[in-house]
């Protein structure tokens, strides 16, 4: 599909009423009968935006000025930045107002989807709202008025600089700090996407807030070994929180961020870290959860909802380093895990040498090719714990899963909209909802993370889904 051709323009503004904020928690409304979208606006608002931008079926918006405010609007804002990154669009709702939201999101996508009778419970608030982000990915970049480290401006390559970000554990912060002020005067040259020139491109940092040690990635356009490993040493001289530098080479000239390649420049290869009573190795680019806090809570809570005993076996997809799956192990009998990233498997077995838990068995690989190699080998199923990516799962992988039936399912979505859809997939195969509990991982955000527990209620017949 051809892209709608925008026309720039900062002359014309619009006083427009704002009806609803979207998946993105952006405000939409109309002007001369065309949807407009106003970052920063609320619902039951009466604005003054300027028109950024143009197109033949939609207008995009910069907030001006609120006319009539929403009664939740906070009186001020917690972030000087908000206006220019928009990575925090609810930053300036209340919090209830952004729990409100976000259960509304859940209860919509299941309502569209044919599942509007389906409960949904209060999402689980988070505390703290703010310095809960202990991982960031962040764009390095130079512009007139010297090194910017931070993210790109909604709908832009303009680089926002945010090196006292609300929602960042201090440490980052401190990291950020420290990391643009040394590009500037070692003059490391930086990535140019345009010119496709320069070496430095991204920025990651991961930190323990139970140790307080951080974890330094330099993500570069090609393997150095002048500029970093001497900013690494200077890092850690100036932050020696920081106990690992990394390197990642990525000379792809996309978006992706992380590259397939990464370096040990100096300190430790991984990060160690805990969530609840686990402990956790967790290296450079593993994923892991951002929000420490609610992870521990969001664990437990599938933990006691899973309720096993060792005489029973559990699958967990999508497994990552492990963390729910060595959750479970506590209780199970056996605990398989699957994850298609072959580092994170990695992780994932030393983590369960770490804990001393020899009931876990993990295997990298594409999840349906899996699946079906463990068919033959998996005990009765008593529970299968899914976390997939935004997109959801793919129907071969719901198919395969109904075909090993597990008593139980438990299915964690970072997604509402691919959620609701594979919910109505696994009803089909047998699968009855139980409990539908919404978790704000991601405070001031339009993201909401949901807890779905599924039982088995009849031998599938595996229609046409």
């Amino acid at each position: 599909m051809k892209r709608a051709k925008s026309i720039k323009t900062t002359a014309e503004t619009m006083k427009i009423s704002i009806d609803q904020i979207d998946a993105d928690g952006v405000g939409q409304g109309r002007y001369q009968g065309q949807p407009v979208s106003v970052p920063g606006a609320f619902p039951k608002e009466i604005v003054l935006a300027a028109i950024e931008h143009r197109g033949q079926h939609r207008i995009a918006g910069q907030l001006l000025k609120v006319l009539r405010r929403n009664p939740q609007r906070r009186a001020s804002s917690a972030c000087n930045c908000a206006s220019d990154c928009l990575g925090c669009p609810l930053i300036n709702l209340s919090y209830q107002g952004q729990l409100d939201f976000k259960r509304q999101r859940v209860l919509a996508a299941l309502r569209e989807n044919g599942l509007a009778e389906t409960p949904v419970e209060a999402p689980l608030a988070a505390d703290p709202t703010m310095g809960y982000r202990t991982s960031c990915k962040l764009v390095v970049a130079r512009e007139r008025n010297g090194v910017k480290i931070g993210l790109y401006r909604r709908g832009s390559h303009q680089v926002v600089g945010i090196e006292d970000c609300p929602l960042h554990h201090p440490l980052i912060n401190r990291i950020v700090k420290v990391v643009a002020d040394e590009i500037g005067r070692q003059q490391i040259p930086i990535y140019n996407p345009k010119r496709q020139r320069g070496l430095l491109r991204y920025l990651l940092i991961r930190v323990s807030p139970q140790s307080g040690k951080a974890m330094v990635t330099f993500v570069s356009r090609e393997q150095d070994l002048r500029f970093l490993p001497k900013l690494g040493k200077w890092l850690q001289r100036k932050v020696p929180e920081v106990i690992a530098v990394h390197q990642n080479i990525n000379s792809s000239t996309g978006n992706v961020v992380i590259g397939g390649k990464t370096l040990k420049l100096h300190g430790q290869p991984d990060l160690f870290d805990r969530i609840g009573n686990i402990r956790l190795r967790i290296s450079p680019t593993s994923f892991f959860q951002v929000n420490h806090q609610q992870a521990t809570r969001v664990y437990q809570m599938i933990r006691e909802w899973a309720d096993l005993d060792d005489s029973q076996s559990a699958l967990d997809l999508y497994c990552g380093v492990g963390g729910i799956s060595l959750h479970l192990a506590q209780d199970a009998g056996q605990v398989f895990g699957i994850e298609v990233v072959d580092e994170a498997v990695r992780n994932a077995r030393a983590n369960a040498e770490l804990n001393q838990l020899k009931n876990c068995v993990f295997r990298a690989g594409d999840a349906i090719i899996e699946l079906q190699k463990l068919a033959g080998e998996l005990p009765s199923l008593a529970l299968a714990c899914l976390n997939p990516p935004r997109k959801g799962c793919d129907k071969e992988v719901l198919q395969a899963m109904g075909e090993l039936a597990p008593e139980q399912i438990i299915y964690m979505s970072c997604e509402p909209t691919s959620l609701a859809r594979d919910l109505v997939i696994l009803t089909r195969l047998g699968y009855r909802i139980n409990r539908v509990q919404p978790v704000d991982m991601f405070p001031q955000t339009a993201h909401v993370e949901t807890l779905v527990q599924l039982y088995r209620t009849e031998t599938a017949s595996f229609p046409d889904i």
